[in-house]
């Protein structure tokens, strides 16, 4: 474990990849937002059936957690299926070995970072690069499972974080809604951003700016002011937006996004949420969608509400595209297996059937121009309900059943649906 400022160090043939300098990309390697509202790659629209893959980094680790060969396998399993982005935690924050939080982490004390996790970032990264496959890396959290706001705010002299899993989510909300007016609290957040925006990949020899494999950084994961009240939600934008510009500063060649729910992260408030993102700092919207925690659907009919869910669906989307001009991507959208069960080969009619529905909406309407599912589960059985270190990982973070929401290798007609639309 190692303190550290922005890095330039190679190794020489690490993991398979040799390290050399190399001249920054081209241009049109980059993805950028057209004039008109779309995604390019150069001259041509990139549209995607991407993945949430949080874990990545700790896969691409040699630490605990770490499994490269793992990792190669579950990124040629996506590319087979069509997936070419993916959307990663750059990594933990805070101590180990409390419940239900991420483990190993990253930033272990205010710019302390475990350099096992930073050298399985820059493998994913390189092996994105020679894959031509893309990233959305996010940099923060406002949910407990990694860190995030509530790792900042003991850092800055709160006091212990109450834990969901414990201490119940509105203990935990009330706590998050004081990041936003935490200075010491943000300043922190600020400079873990400028460490790892300013990083040079140590498999390449090129710093992160000129990678061809990233498409966004991300400010956090489902940022939220946590509180209504005017105050808040005025901080709230502002440090949205602030990071955006510090991110731009360092970064020109990359895109930023916020990671927002949409309605559900804006306190209800949607003028709030096309506020921040048609503001010039954010390149594109974000939405997330969950049936399921949402009440749209239950338990109990999860596997035959979809009807349900996919009107709800339709509207929440609407909604957003109508109040942007920007390219509309559905980061994150989770359905549960029938029954609620979590175990690879158990059934998903339910969830083929909401996907399949959302996958045409994308193709049939100029509504929105990505998506990624929640989450990949890829090639592994995992071997509790609940996750217990030091558990292979799947897509769904240690503070949630274990395969609820994962999308497995095993679920073939799932696969299938996947690939049909990827390759439209």
């Amino acid at each position: 474990m190692t303190r550290i400022l922005p890095i330039a160090l190679c190794a020489l043939l690490l993991g398979g990849i040799a390290c050399k300098k190399e001249a920054a990309p081209e241009p049109s390697r980059f993805v950028t937002v057209g004039d008109d509202g779309q995604f390019h790659i150069g001259d041509s629209v990139y549209n995607f059936i991407g993945a949430n893959f949080w874990y990545g980094a700790i896969l691409g680790s040699e630490g605990r957690g770490g499994d490269r060969n793992r990792l190669m396998a579950e990124l040629n399993l996506m590319q087979d299926i069509g997936i070419d982005n993916i959307r990663v935690l750059v990594g933990g924050d805070g101590e180990e070995n409390i419940p239900s939080h991420v483990m190993p982490v990253l930033q272990f004390a205010p710019g302390a970072y475990n350099d096992t996790i930073l050298d399985g970032l820059d493998f994913l990264m390189a092996e994105l690069e020679r894959r031509d496959m893309k990233a959305v890396l996010y940099l923060n959290n406002a949910w407990e499972w990694s860190g995030g706001y509530g790792t900042y705010l003991e850092w800055a002299g709160e006091g212990p974080t109450p834990n969901p899993s414990i201490d119940g989510y509105q203990a935990y909300m009330e706590r998050a809604s004081h990041f936003v007016h935490n200075e010491r609290a943000k300043q922190m957040a600020a400079e873990h951003v400028n460490n790892i925006v300013t990083r040079t990949n140590r498999y390449t020899g090129q710093p992160y700016s000129e990678s061809p494999a990233l498409m966004t950084w991300e400010i956090a994961n489902e940022p939220r002011a946590f509180a209504s009240d005017s105050l808040t939600k005025a901080l709230f934008k502002d440090w949205v937006l602030s990071t955006a510009r510090q991110i731009k500063q360092l970064d020109p060649n990359h895109l930023v996004s916020t990671g927002s729910e949409g309605l559900h992260g804006c306190e209800g408030d949607l003028d709030l949420w096309a506020e921040i993102h048609n503001s010039p700092e954010i390149d594109y919207a974000i939405i997330h969608l969950w049936p399921y925690n949402w009440g749209w659907i239950t338990a109990e009919t999860a596997a035959d509400s979809t009807r349900v869910a996919v009107g709800n669906a339709y509207e929440y989307i609407k909604k957003h595209a109508d109040r942007t001009n920007k390219p509309l991507v559905l980061e994150e959208f989770g359905y549960p297996r029938d029954g609620m069960a979590y175990q690879p080969g158990t059934s998903t009619f339910g969830r083929d059937r909401f996907y399949r529905e959302i996958f045409r909406m994308i193709d049939e309407t100029d509504m929105v121009q990505g998506c990624n599912i929640w989450a990949w589960g890829g090639i592994v059985t995992p071997p509790h309900d609940t996750w217990q270190p030091w558990d292979p990982y799947t897509g769904d973070p240690a503070q949630e059943a274990q395969g609820l929401n994962s999308v497995f290798a095993s679920d073939h007609s799932t696969l299938d649906l996947i690939k049909h639309f990827s390759k439209k």
